[in-house]
């Protein structure tokens, strides 16, 4: 019998994993595809990387704790998990990426800056700005890199003793005084404990929790000027940017082959999805048209056709919080990531760590309760 069985091995289960393994119990980790697959929300070569969290106050504790950790994984590893680049918030006064992350920051103790219309214009020429458009800049974002974290988390739990079985569909999950039990087509298994982060299947395996999956495609761009400087990530480092219509833009620059990313925020469509039934085409008129019409009116040296696309997954919640902690006497969840997870997901898995063992949080993650919505 183990001591705790983690059902989904993506952003967030991945850490747990990693994080249980650390503390010496018998970990299993079971995921239904391949590690660092391309068929949830945790894929593609990068994700952004914020402290000063515009969601949320309480998510700056958590996004120094996945630094932390990911540093130290990148000692034992050689590995780089987490470029700290810098990235601005864009948008008139009160819009949101600039006043949440104002407010963030005072009340986290973040060190931000505030850059005027005409500063941002001079630090970044490559943005058609609007005249209101002002930024703050936060000097410890950036980005992290999705597929080769989630491995490394797999990997360093591997090395610590857990037992993994990828390409394992869970077909069961019984809660009985004893423990729980996982059932697969192969095999059961039981443990004291069950942390459950499935992303979009969440609600599948669990009754209760209110989650919306979303069909979101992820694009990449490069120059029209191949051979132009401006859109390195040094140079264009990553960014959220809301226009005055509530849509925006987000993304980074690239110094490696994957090419500028860019998304679109606030598009309505594809929502409450069947994630078993995930469109996964490309519709050029549907998923490209908006964004590169978004693209040529407001980074005019990008060239608007993309280089690159796929589909993804984003599972929202009903406050756009995550959804992490107790979910029963022997049963964790951690899902709702609402389109901002990952750049916290090292260090939602040590809060699901210390939540399995009952070590004190932390941080305060009252905001995180799953049960918040039953109340």
């Amino acid at each position: 019998m183990a001591d705790v069985v983690v059902v989904g091995l993506g952003a967030f289960g991945s850490a747990a994993l990693w994080r249980l393994a650390a503390r010496g119990l018998d970990a299993v980790g079971i995921e239904r595809q391949g590690i660092g697959h391309a068929f949830g929300s945790s894929h593609g070569a990068t994700r952004l990387f914020r402290v000063a969290c515009m969601e949320h106050p309480g998510l700056t504790a958590i996004a120094r704790k996945s630094l932390a950790l990911w540093t130290e994984l990148g000692e034992w590893t050689g590995e780089t998990y987490v470029r700290q680049t810098g990235s601005l918030n864009v948008g008139a006064p009160e819009s949101r990426p600039v006043k949440g992350v104002r407010a963030a920051a005072a009340a986290a103790g973040a060190v931000t800056t505030e850059l005027t219309h005409d500063e941002l214009h001079e630090q970044f020429p490559q943005y058609n700005l609007a005249p209101e458009d002002v930024a703050i800049w936060d000097p410890d974002a950036g980005i992290c890199y999705a597929e080769p974290t989630v491995r490394a988390h797999v990997a360093a739990a591997v090395r610590l003793g857990a037992t993994v079985y990828p390409h394992t569909m869970v077909t069961g999950i019984e809660v009985r005084p004893d423990g729980v039990r996982v059932r697969t087509p192969t095999t059961t298994i039981t443990a004291d404990q069950v942390v459950i982060a499935t992303g979009a299947w969440l609600s599948k395996l669990v009754p209760g929790p209110a989650l919306s999956p979303r069909r979101t495609p992820l694009f990449w761009f490069q120059p029209k000027d191949p051979a132009s400087d401006a859109f390195r990530l040094r140079n264009f480092p990553s960014f959220i940017w809301e226009f005055a219509d509530g849509r925006g833009l987000w993304g980074h620059g690239s110094d490696e082959d994957f090419g500028v990313k860019v998304g679109l925020d606030g598009a309505e469509r594809d929502r409450d999805i069947d994630p078993d039934e995930l469109d996964r085409y490309i519709h050029p008129r549907k998923d490209i048209a908006e964004l590169s019409a978004a693209i040529a009116d407001h980074f005019p040296d990008l060239d608007p056709e993309p280089v690159k696309l796929m589909p993804c997954m984003v599972t929202d919640s009903l406050d756009g919080q995550f959804l992490v902690g107790r979910y029963g006497d022997r049963v964790l969840i951690a899902g709702g990531d609402s389109g901002h997870g990952f750049k916290h997901c090292a260090g939602i898995g040590e809060l699901l760590a210390q939540q399995t063992t009952k070590e004190t949080p932390y941080t305060d993650v009252s905001f995180l309760d799953p049960h918040r919505f039953q109340r």
